[in-house]
């Protein structure tokens, strides 16, 4: 047998790790046709603008209060998404500052393939947003 039927074969015997959402769901919408680029995927900017808002409202009650979206510190695309997925959005806290907050964000679909549901992550990233008081300026984050 050679060396790569053998490590075929292993892998065969092992179960996949299977991966699951990371956070809590904060928001579903349905990728409509109006979302699409000429390509027949979803725009990037729109699935981030939807996991802004997810992850926003994460923030938002973590912070007790308003916020406000500073920095995206990292982000990446795994896979298309399409219209009549059902894209879901959770986010997690990972860091609190004095008056920041990172929050990051899943995002899932679920394809719908026929009578087969698929849940798929697309894509993730960190979000960085600032506690705000009502005129704007920072504001401290309470601590638990």
């Amino acid at each position: 047998m050679s060396e790569s039927n053998s490590r075929d074969e292993t892998a065969s015997h092992q179960s996949p790790e299977v991966e699951t959402p990371r956070g809590v769901l904060a928001i579903r919408q349905v990728a409509m046709p109006a979302n699409l680029n000429s390509g027949g995927n979803v725009f990037g900017g729109w699935l981030l603008a939807q996991m802004d808002l997810a992850g926003g409202i994460t923030a938002n009650d973590r912070a007790q209060g308003r916020v406000a979206t500073v920095a995206i510190t990292a982000m990446e695309f795994h896979l298309p998404v399409f219209a009549g997925d059902v894209l879901c959005c959770y986010a997690d806290v990972t860091h609190v500052g004095t008056s920041s907050l990172t929050i990051h964000v899943q995002a899932w679909v679920h394809r719908r393939n026929g009578t087969d549901v698929d849940d798929l992550k697309v894509t993730e990233g960190d979000f960085v947003f600032v506690a705000l008081e009502q005129d704007g300026s920072k504001r401290v984050v309470p601590q638990p």
